[in-house]
């Protein structure tokens, strides 16, 4: 009996041992563990891995989230058994091989990795990335006229380039992950547009007929025409470079990767409605927002514009140049003449607002009226002179002088001289009135008839040459033409303004108020 239960013991024994044994993990010196923290003193932590003995980690080699009873850590195994006989474990250790590892995947995969910058170095900047030292090239660094505060102790993504498995260190590019994480972005911007939906956008550069938005990896044009229901001269109107928008997609073409993108379109459209805001007759007011040589654009209501024509400023002065009287941002008040919607046309007139000053300009101004007027302007056939109701009338060229040659109106008169002159002839239909100056004194032709008969001789002074003919000074305000057949061909080609030439009387016009000599006396 004894000898029976003394087998039995030693049986239960060794399964007792064998079971403990199993308990016990197989626990490797160089290799990284599960273990769990048992207990935090003020310098150690005590750590079960499932061996015979506990192990012991220094307190600094953990972060502060990561002290706490029962937390399961992974751990580095340095040594199975110390000088005081327990297992000797690194957390540090343990974090920067699987870091390591980490990094490894990374770079067999062509994967990104983060790492903070730490500081400047000489040729570039030493990173840490999950506690592996880095380094990154300033050639790879993309980091061209960024600031260096800006780049200091701020973390970036970065494509590791090449590894050092002896000294755990890693080259590193930024370059390239720039370029990746651009081409991800785009890839993601490609499969996320769809046409009609809003995304947002920066402004990344301006042209004259349009701008172009980045829409994180993708850019889209934005033309001028899609940007405001106003019309605008330059995109630079409506939008800077940096600008945050929110557009609208109007096209995707993926093969040529353009998108077209609509500003105005988020917004109603306010000619849709115009027939009920505006119509013909009715009175407005709005301000100038575009002067050009033809007419004045008027902002009647945000995204309404309507055109004042050069035609349509004045019943009495021609206008010539509107920024003359406009300039941008005045206030005017005007009258619509008319509303296209179909082609976005509203034609307004100032003058309409005033009573039609030749209505009565006929009457007024009868032919043979002395008047009073200012000289307002020149052509090179005539003068505009400006009376006293405010209508303008010319004095052709020809009306000038009876007598004296004319090639530039300004010889004789200078602008906003008061003059008297004479009314020849008002067309109210054609808004045209035709003043004299020489119609203030008689016509002296019947008088020059008779003081120079035909082939009275003369000597006369050469004033201008011409392919028909000689001018010649008979008087201070007289002149003649010696015509070209009436000269000798040595004779005219010695000729010079100023010389002295004798010449015959053969023609008295005194209708055409004209005198024509020969120098073949």
């Amino acid at each position: 009996m004894a000898e029976g239960t003394n087998v039995e013991t030693k049986i239960e024994r060794s399964e007792m041992e064998k079971l403990y044994n199993e308990s016990i993990k197989l626990v490797i010196e160089g290799q990284v563990i599960k273990g769990r923290i048992v207990a935090v003193k003020t310098k150690e932590v005590l750590i079960d891995v499932g061996f015979k003995s506990e192990g012991i980690v220094a307190i600094t080699e953990f972060r502060k989230d990561e002290l706490a009873v029962g937390s399961e850590l992974d751990f580095f195994v340095e040594s199975i058994e110390d000088e005081a006989g327990a297992i000797a474990l690194s957390r540090e250790k343990a974090r920067h091989m699987q870091s390591w590892d980490t990094i490894v995947k990374a770079f067999d995969n062509n994967d990104l990795v983060e790492g903070n910058i730490v500081k400047k170095v000489k040729g570039g900047f030493l990173i840490d990335s999950m506690g592996i030292e880095g380094f990154l090239p300033a050639s790879l660094s993309a980091f061209k006229g960024v600031p260096e505060k800006d780049i200091l102790n701020r973390t970036f993504k970065f494509k590791i380039v090449k590894i050092n498995k002896l000294r755990y260190s890693i080259i590193l590019s930024r370059r390239e992950a720039v370029q990746k994480e651009k081409e991800k972005a785009k890839e993601r911007i490609w499969k996320e547009l769809v046409v009609g939906g809003i995304c947002p956008g920066t402004v990344k550069a301006i042209t004259d007929f349009g701008a172009f938005i980045d829409l994180g990896g993708v850019d889209g044009l934005l033309h001028i025409t899609d940007m405001s229901w106003s019309k605008i001269s330059h995109p630079s109107e409506i939008v800077a470079v940096g600008d945050r928008l929110e557009v609208l997609v109007l096209n995707i073409d993926k093969e040529s990767n353009k998108v077209t993108l609509g500003l105005k379109q988020r917004f109603p459209d306010p000619w849709q409605e115009i027939d009920k805001k505006f119509s013909p007759g009715l009175k407005v007011k709005g301000k100038v927002v575009n002067i050009l040589p033809y007419g004045v654009f008027v902002e009647l209501e945000k995204g309404i514009e309507g055109l004042i024509h050069v035609s349509e400023m004045s019943w009495a002065k021609k206008v010539n140049n509107p920024s003359e009287v406009f300039a941008i941002g005045d206030m005017i008040e005007t009258q619509i003449l008319s509303v296209d919607r179909d082609s976005r046309r509203i034609a307004l007139s100032i003058k309409q607002l005033e009573q039609n000053p030749w209505l009565d300009s006929e009457s007024k101004y009868p032919p043979g009226t002395k008047v009073q007027g200012k000289v307002k302007g020149f052509t090179k056939y005539g003068v505009f002179v400006e009376l006293d109701s405010n209508l303008e009338g010319m004095i052709h060229i020809s009306d000038l002088s009876w007598t004296k040659r004319i090639n530039h109106p300004q010889d004789i008169l200078k602008k906003g001289q008061k003059v008297e002159v004479v009314v020849l002839s008002v067309e109210s239909q054609n808004q045209r009135i035709s003043l004299g100056l020489k119609q203030l004194q008689l016509n002296p032709w019947s008088e020059i008839a008779q003081k120079y008969p035909l082939d009275t001789t003369l000597e006369t002074e050469v004033v201008s040459l011409t392919e028909f003919g000689v001018f010649v000074k008979i008087e201070p305000d007289l002149e003649g033409l010696v015509f070209s057949n009436e000269i000798d061909p040595e004779q005219l080609k010695m000729l010079k303004v100023g010389d002295k030439l004798q010449v015959k009387v053969i023609k008295v016009d005194v209708e055409q108020c004209k005198i024509g000599l020969s120098a073949k006396v």
